[in-house]
């Protein structure tokens, strides 16, 4: 009993210390990605993106951070096309972004990079057209890998208190799927195969929890000295 009196005093004395240098913050917006591979060039998916972080500040001042987030994120294919092939797809996930931050107290700037990862939480839904005769994509097996871990880049501009502008861009480390695609032209017959991944770029809205104009996280101004 003492050990466990013990151990919960102390957890509440470092809950109340990181209190002070933890932040929750709500997170929404909008996102437009392409997959490597598919044979569609150019970021033509649009898709939403929203989810809940925590930014914690590792010095005390305040220039380096790290955050932690739990977003859902729609990703996919769009192409309007028959070139070389028409489609529509969506692909849901729930993230996990972990991030590490420079942050400028006097600029209100925010420059960071991390690792993600990505569960697949509906298969693909959607639709798929071409012309057999031209360019033929193998749709025997439309699944797509469960796991998705990327590396992304961060930047976060303070706007107001606690009211943040973020772009963010991440990139799929592994394949998601490979594919495979038929091209016949006259009598000349090509088959290749590709590794997928996916790229996706998110403009969001942050709003941080207790950030105001000399305190908080990313709110925080750095102090100058007096004389």
């Amino acid at each position: 009993m003492k050990r466990l009196a013990t151990f919960l005093i102390l957890s509440l004395l470092v809950f109340n210390v990181q209190a002070q240098r933890i932040h929750a913050y709500l997170v929404g917006g909008a996102t437009i990605s392409q997959i490597e591979g598919d044979e569609l060039k150019g970021f033509k998916k649009w898709g939403g993106t929203g989810g809940v972080g925590a930014m914690v500040n590792l010095t005390d001042n305040g220039k380096w951070l790290m955050s932690v987030e739990t977003n859902f994120a729609q990703r996919g294919v769009y192409n309007k096309t028959n070139d070389p092939f028409w489609m529509k797809m969506t692909l849901n996930y729930i993230d996990i972004p972990v991030s590490f931050f420079f942050h400028d107290t006097r600029g209100g700037m925010t420059f960071g990079a991390g690792f993600l990862y990505g569960r697949l939480i509906q298969q693909p839904h959607g639709i798929i057209k071409y012309n057999p005769d031209y360019f033929i994509p193998d749709t025997s097996d439309m699944s797509w890998l469960k796991n998705d871990f990327a590396v992304l880049l961060d930047f976060r501009f303070r706007v107001w208190k606690g009211l943040q502008l973020n772009l963010r861009w991440q990139y799929s480390l592994i394949n998601i799927k490979e594919w495979s695609f038929t091209e016949i032209s006259g009598q000349k017959v090509d088959n290749w195969t590709n590794k997928c991944h996916n790229s996706s770029i998110s403009a969001r809205i942050i709003w941080e929890f207790g950030s105001g104009d000399d305190d908080g996280v990313i709110g925080r101004k750095s102090k100058k000295k007096r004389r």
